[in-house]
């Protein structure tokens, strides 16, 4: 009961080039007459690379080693796209017999190896408001996603899977449909990317839900909060809330504390009286909150194995199949061990990750290490303290672990275990195609016939206030504040320096980082694909002087996780997210310049230059902000080309 409020529009956003530290490397070695090969790669995929070189070089798996200590950097970069570089290495190294070593140049690094999917959304959202109260409920959402894939496929079904698994972001929809397009283009095959499709999804349900504000009237922050999940609802693809199902849903609650401590309703009130007062410098607030699906889509990828011997000294030595790239995996691990030993952290070690210690891995991705190769290694470390249980209670009370292994050697027990985890079968995967069986019970939710696609949900919520430059369209972040559940944190300073990284990546992603190919709108460029910004002369990223100005990260207290180990959470990509939320205080910051305008009658002969809503794509570069505050300044520049300023729009290739 109640007014049906209709809108429709679009949303586009750009991809993102990982620019990790170190570029696509690779060294082969050849031995035994050229009948082994010892690769040495900077990869996430160390079987993958095994597999592909073993192929190629008509060389059997067994005697093709692949290893990586660790990268310098990968961002999903090198999860498929760092093969073809060993591949092509070790085929010079079969032939000649001698060790070739292969490093792409930036340049080269960035033009053929793709990145993070740019994606265009098309919607139509309707939401019911209350006359008599005037709250506002979602109704339904009807969008389109349509993603970037480049020229061959890669990675790009699977990450139109997780945009899709997550264009819902945190809120109710009783009706709901979605349908994602792969695109197939002329540009280097695009791929995996930190979050994986998630982020975009969500970008699309946010710009979506200040459309519906915006029409219905109504704060945008109110309709955000009365509108998310419950533990009475179920996602569109049947996954319910609560302890049993994803763990405890906090995000409610995360969003009344933040929006409580910070007072977010009194920083909007002191933005707009520093609007009122400042024609060409405008502060915009934005409160996003998110929850990030973990476990890979692909049911059997949720697997990991480990090694784990110990020494007649005490130490420990631990091989996993997942790869360190900067994001603590190793750390953890080790913290794992050396709890379930009781022993000092300096005790243990974790070796290389190489595919003969540690066979058939996968690709340390989806934010999964940790709860694979920890529960994999606490598994392993299990059974080797089970099997010196005898030799412990034979002992004096106190004994240490050293003591303990050297008389465990000379009882001739075995003190090396392999260790293996898999995420249970109830707990992961998800056919899209599958039916609903004859007979499925009327009170479980749709679609939850097709699977559980994810273990749990990694949640958070974060503030950001900026300052915008009208004039120039440049920008600072005041003010960000973010708060996450990690569940029970094995490492909280890994854990804060993740979401750091991941909210100043998103921050990037959704503010300055623009991809330029060869294009219709780009005709100086060619031949057609090329990509122009292969550098730092062209492509941005986040500075020192990008950080907020005032950057506080805090974990949710009290908090357990019962589906990972030591009721940790996933952390590498859930916060990469809220980092937009400085994008979407741009938007903010943008909208009060319009209204500023509107108010001062600076707008040209285009009525709608400064409407309500207008379509403000990503990222948020410079020129995108200075075109859109529709001033009489920008309005003149766009009028002189046959443009309107309502509809204008900068030539990103997004």
């Amino acid at each position: 009961k109640g007014k049906l409020v209709i809108v429709e529009g679009s949303m586009r956003m750009g991809g993102q080039e990982h620019f990790y530290l170190e570029p696509n490397s690779s060294l082969v070695v050849p031995s035994e007459s050229a009948t082994r090969l010892t690769i040495y790669a900077s990869t996430q995929a160390p079987t993958k690379t095994q597999d592909f070189c073993a192929r190629v070089t008509n060389t059997p798996a067994a005697k093709v080693v692949c290893r990586i200590k660790r990268m310098g950097g990968g961002f999903g970069g090198k999860e498929t796209r760092s093969v073809f570089a060993s591949v092509a290495a070790a085929v010079a190294a079969k032939v000649t017999n001698r060790p070739v070593r292969l490093t792409l140049g930036r340049d080269v690094d960035m033009a053929i190896t793709g990145g993070r999917h740019a994606f265009l959304s098309k919607y139509k959202a309707g939401a019911i408001v209350d006359e008599e109260n005037g709250s506002v409920k979602l109704h339904a959402l009807d969008v389109r996603l349509y993603n970037n894939g480049g020229c061959n496929f890669d990675l790009t079904g699977p990450v139109l899977d997780r945009a899709l698994f997550h264009v819902d972001n945190c809120y109710y929809w009783p009706n709901f449909h979605s349908v994602g397009t792969p695109c197939k283009t002329s540009q280097p095959p695009h791929t995996a990317f930190r979050g994986f499709g998630g982020p975009q999804g969500m970008v699309v349900t946010e710009h979506i839900m200040d459309h519906l504000a915006l029409a219905c009237n109504v704060s945008g922050d109110q309709l955000r909060r009365d509108n998310m999940y419950t533990l009475d609802d179920a996602t569109p693809f049947g996954m319910r809330f609560g302890l049993s199902f994803t763990g405890k849903w906090n995000v409610p609650s995360m969003w009344d504390r933040l929006h409580a401590e910070l007072d977010v309703p009194g920083r909007r009130a002191t933005a707009a009286e520093f609007n009122k007062n400042n024609k060409w410098k405008k502060r915009g607030v934005s409160l996003l909150p998110t929850k990030f699906g973990i476990a890979f889509t692909a049911k059997f990828m949720n697997q990991g194995g480990a090694l784990v011997h110990l020494y007649t000294d005490g130490t420990v030595l631990v091989s996993h199949g997942g790869t360190e790239m900067g994001q603590g995996l190793h750390t953890k691990v080790c913290q794992v061990a050396a709890q379930a030993f009781g022993i000092p952290l300096d005790d243990v070690y974790v070796d290389d990750s190489s595919t003969d210690k540690v066979a058939n891995t996968l690709p340390s991705a989806a934010s999964m290490s940790t709860d694979l190769y920890g529960m994999a290694t606490l598994d392993a470390c299990r059974q080797i303290v089970k099997r010196l249980q005898p030799i412990k209670e034979s002992l004096p009370p106190g004994s240490t672990l050293k003591e303990v292994a050297k008389k465990g050697f000379f009882e001739r027990v075995d003190m090396s275990a392999h260790g293996f985890f898999a995420v249970d079968d109830d707990r992961c995967g998800y056919d899209w195609a599958k039916d609903a069986p004859e007979g499925y019970p009327a009170d479980l939710p749709e679609n939850s016939w097709k699977g559980h696609p994810f273990n749990y949900f990694t949640q958070g919520v974060a503030l950001a206030e900026v300052e915008i430059d009208v004039l120039t369209g440049d920008h600072k972040t005041i003010v960000a504040d973010v708060l996450v559940d990690v569940g029970s944190s094995i490492n909280p300073a890994i854990d804060i320096g993740q979401i750091e990284g991941a909210f100043v990546q998103g921050m990037g992603w959704s503010t300055m980082e623009e991809i330029v190919y060869a294009d219709d709108d780009h005709t100086w460029i060619r031949p057609r694909a090329k990509m122009f910004t292969t550098g730092p002369g062209t492509y941005k990223i986040p500075s020192f002087n990008d950080v907020p100005e005032r950057f506080d990260v805090s974990l949710l207290e009290d908090v357990d996780n019962p589906f990972a180990v030591h009721s940790s959470k996933a952390i590498g990509e859930p916060p990469f997210f809220l980092g937009c939320s400085v994008f979407f205080a741009i938007k903010d910051a943008v909208a009060a310049a319009r209204k500023g305008g509107e108010e001062e009658g600076l707008s040209s002969a285009d009525d709608n230059a400064t409407s309500d809503y207008f379509e403000f794509r990503l990222p948020a570069t410079s020129e995108r902000i200075r075109m859109a505050c529709a001033d009489a300044i920008s309005s003149e520049c766009i009028s002189s080309t046959g443009g309107l300023a309502s509809s204008f729009q900068p030539k990103g290739s997004v």
